[in-house]
């Protein structure tokens, strides 16, 4: 079979009608900077990338030197395309204006640079995800609010994951598909299209450490997984935890699974643990185009309406009918009270 590459599958979307040159170009540059990303990864400790960068993010979080690095490729990459008219980082407090020497497009770009950083230093799966939306009409210099549109406004949205191979997961909301980077030639390459997630599933992704702090229906739910077949769901469940957001949706992209962030008593006053614009919103987007759910324990991910850049979320994500049974005990325990 012959092989489709990232840029020939563009343009036969763009041929199709179902995207512009200029989102298609941005994607180009995106993955472009994915590339980069992915030799300072593979480098490791030879390319003096390991370690804590002594600086920390917006979040309060201790940056890596990945994630400073990381951050400043996707920038520099964006600056100059002429495909933005802004963009904004999980690592960064405000949004970033295209340079006034470059021609600016009518994009917005958000990007979390590298998702799951506190497994760099350990060889494990590491990440980019991104999402793409429209600037306003009018709007020559967007501010924080102009990129607080809902989920359902995403043009495109994706994820690099940094594994034992670089594979890149896209959707323009026509469907899922991966993309596998040749490295002999430089050239991601189209690996599976129309992904599809199995409905059911025996395999969930969770922080088990945190179980102590859930709310009671998220409790009730992990209780009846963890009982298997003896319990009420009459099967055996497996866990799966890799602590990286990208590898383990990766993995649910895969072969089919739930991965749950919920809400806890240590980060209920924050809303939640993963940030709606960087992580919960593409995730939301890739995921339901391939056939499964994302929600937030108690409603659809993607109809949120943001209140803040960096606002975070409760995230249930994967296999529909696992998300839907998690998402039924929380809104049941809300009307009971």
């Amino acid at each position: 079979m012959k092989s489709i590459s990232l840029i020939q599958f563009l343009i036969e979307e763009r041929r199709a009608g179902r995207m512009n040159a200029e989102l298609s170009l941005l994607i180009e540059v995106v993955a472009r900077a994915c590339k980069r990303i992915a030799v300072a990864t593979n480098k490791g400790a030879l390319g003096g990338v390991l370690g804590e960068a002594g600086t920390g993010n917006i979040q309060g979080e201790a940056q890596k030197k990945l994630d400073v690095i990381s951050n400043e490729i996707l920038l520099e990459a964006n600056a100059w395309g002429g495909q933005l008219a802004a963009c904004a980082s999980e690592e960064m407090e405000d949004p970033q204006p295209i340079p006034d020497m470059y021609p600016k497009g009518h994009h917005l770009l958000l990007f979390d640079p590298l998702d799951g950083s506190s497994n760099i230093d350990v060889n494990i799966s590491v990440g980019t995800i991104f999402s793409v939306l429209r600037c306003p009409d009018g709007i020559t210099e967007p501010k924080a609010e102009h990129f607080l549109q809902e989920g359902t406004t995403q043009l495109a949205a994706g994820y690099v994951v940094y594994g034992p191979a670089t594979v890149l997961v896209l959707t323009f909301g026509h469907g899922t598909h991966e993309f596998t980077l040749d490295r002999e030639v430089g050239s991601f390459i189209l690996s599976r299209r129309d992904i599809q997630i199995p409905q059911e599933t025996a395999e969930f992704a969770i922080n088990m450490s945190n179980q102590r702090h859930w709310e009671a229906p998220m409790q009730r739910y992990i209780g009846e997984l963890l009982a298997g077949k003896d319990g009420p769901r009459g099967k055996d469940f497996n866990m799966r935890w890799v602590a990286s957001m990208v590898a383990d949706v990766h993995r649910i992209i895969t072969r089919g699974g739930v991965f749950f962030y919920p809400l806890d008593a240590k980060i209920k006053s924050k809303g939640g643990k993963l940030r709606l614009m960087y992580e919960a919103n593409p995730m939301a987007f890739i995921i339901e185009q391939a056939g499964g759910a994302a929600t937030t324990g108690r409603e659809r991910i993607m109809d949120i309406k943001p209140s803040g850049l960096h606002q975070r979320v409760p995230v249930f994500l994967g296999s529909k009918k696992e998300v839907e049974v998690a998402t039924h005990y929380h809104v049941e325990a809300d009307a009971a009270g």
